[in-house]
């Protein structure tokens, strides 16, 4: 989520292949945005930097395997956004290879790499895994994240398909990036939904100074500010640790709606700090239901919020949500907000190397496999738009009941894909 630095070429440039640095495109609508089992007969989990999948030989097949990468947060603020989506993508995996953990006798083999959340990590990573022959790029848990590992892919012509990593920048970024998860527009439009009119109304958001607080101020004043609302923000660093200066110009502001875009290990800091500001007397609250282990921290108040959700367990009843639940829970975890991105992503991954039979050595093809896919997922039916990689999907408005451990969340309301679609952006380049 913060500004990437320079990253000095790893060692052995000779056996890797060259890789450009590319001026990154700004976006004229200047969107932005937010998040181990092992697999059935596939593979194991790996350590960072190594190979973590079975080898054709190990198999006892001749084909040549295909190698995916993924670069996420498995340590960082957001280690836990990372954690789901690797469970997610390792029983994503199982379910689309029909546990083979191959396509068309063609192992897929994984490899992780930690960027911790630092888009410099993630750049030299990206690069490692590239020289290494890694055709297929995954992951990137942190915004800042992914709009530095996009750049690199499409410089390198290899697949990128992005994970929790909200920002609308991704949709649209180049013909190589693509995204398993929502983005920041549609938990905007989401949250749109809770007000109505929102003509002559004020609206302040209250989010972290990085890529994905940003993002959110960029995407509330496309959305609401478009619809009439005064759209003003306050903004924490995100070494932040004393909140409560920020909630109280939060406070002060009056705002008719207060959206809170949050992530990481600060939010009981921030929700403390609300509460004892009793900002939710004052105003409406809006925000978005994150991990379930953060529903304790809204205390009582939780009643008062209206959430808006990405995903929580059980919020969709779909087959493969029933499938995932059953692959993770069978490694003593449960599914969370970006198990789905995970799990996503691996349908996407399998799908392109199905289309090309196999292989994975050819990206254009690869692209083309996965533009304009329609298919069922975790949260119902997805598509992948094929002007831009947005991946289109339902939301949900959310009610969260009861208070520390009992906490429990239901969905009130589905919103389909179409009335929380963010608008089209022509692909780069």
């Amino acid at each position: 989520m913060r500004s990437s630095t320079n990253t000095p070429r790893p060692a052995a440039q000779a056996a890797r292949p060259t890789v450009r640095r590319g001026s990154r495109r700004l976006l004229a609508a200047a969107l932005g945005g937010l998040l181990a089992v092992s697999v059935v007969g596939c593979a194991k989990a790996g350590t960072a930097g190594t190979s973590s999948g079975t080898t054709a030989a190990d198999a006892g097949g001749s084909k040549a395997p295909v190698k995916v990468g993924l670069v996420y947060s498995k340590t960082g603020p957001l280690a836990a956004y990372g954690k789901q989506y690797l469970e997610g993508f390792k029983a994503g995996l199982d379910y689309a290879t029909k546990g083979t953990g191959a396509v068309d006798g063609h192992k897929i083999e994984i490899a992780e790499q930690d960027d911790a959340g630092d888009p410099a990590k993630a750049v030299s990573a990206a690069k490692d895994l590239i020289g290494k022959g890694h055709k297929i790029l995954a992951g990137s848990t942190a915004s800042g994240v992914a709009l530095q590992v996009g750049p690199i892919a499409a410089q390198n012509k290899v697949l990128f398909i992005s994970g929790p990593a909200a920002t609308d920048k991704v949709t649209g970024l180049n013909r190589y990036t693509f995204r398993s998860g929502r983005q920041s527009y549609q938990d905007i439009r989401t949250a749109a939904s809770f007000i109505g009119d929102a003509k002559g109304k004020k609206v302040t958001v209250l989010a972290q100074d990085n890529a994905f607080g940003q993002g959110n101020v960029a995407a509330v004043k496309a959305v609401l500010g478009g619809q009439g609302a005064t759209v003003e923000s306050v903004l924490a660093p995100p070494s932040a640790t004393d909140l409560t200066p920020f909630a109280t110009q939060a406070k002060s502001a009056k705002p008719d709606l207060l959206y809170v875009a949050w992530a990481g290990e600060t939010a009981s800091a921030l929700w403390t700090s609300l509460s004892q500001q009793d900002v939710f007397a004052s105003t409406k609250v809006v925000t978005g239901l994150d991990l379930a282990a953060s529903y304790p921290l809204f205390g009582p108040a939780a009643e008062k919020i209206s959430f808006l959700n990405h995903y929580f367990d059980g919020a969709a009843g779909t087959e493969a949500e029933k499938a995932m639940a059953a692959a993770v829970g069978k490694a003593g975890a449960k599914p969370d907000i970006f198990t789905p991105d995970g799990f996503t992503a691996a349908q996407m991954v399998v799908h392109a190397i199905e289309a090309n039979k196999g292989s994975a050595d050819d990206a254009d093809a690869l692209v083309k496999a996965l533009e304009g896919w329609s298919f069922e997922g975790v949260k119902g039916k997805l598509t992948v738009r094929a002007e831009d990689h947005a991946l289109l999907q339902p939301m949900f408005q959310v009610k969260l009941t009861g208070t520390g451990a009992d906490a429990k969340p239901t969905v009130e309301k589905s919103l389909p894909a179409d009335q929380v679609a963010p608008p089209v952006t022509p692909i780069a380049g």
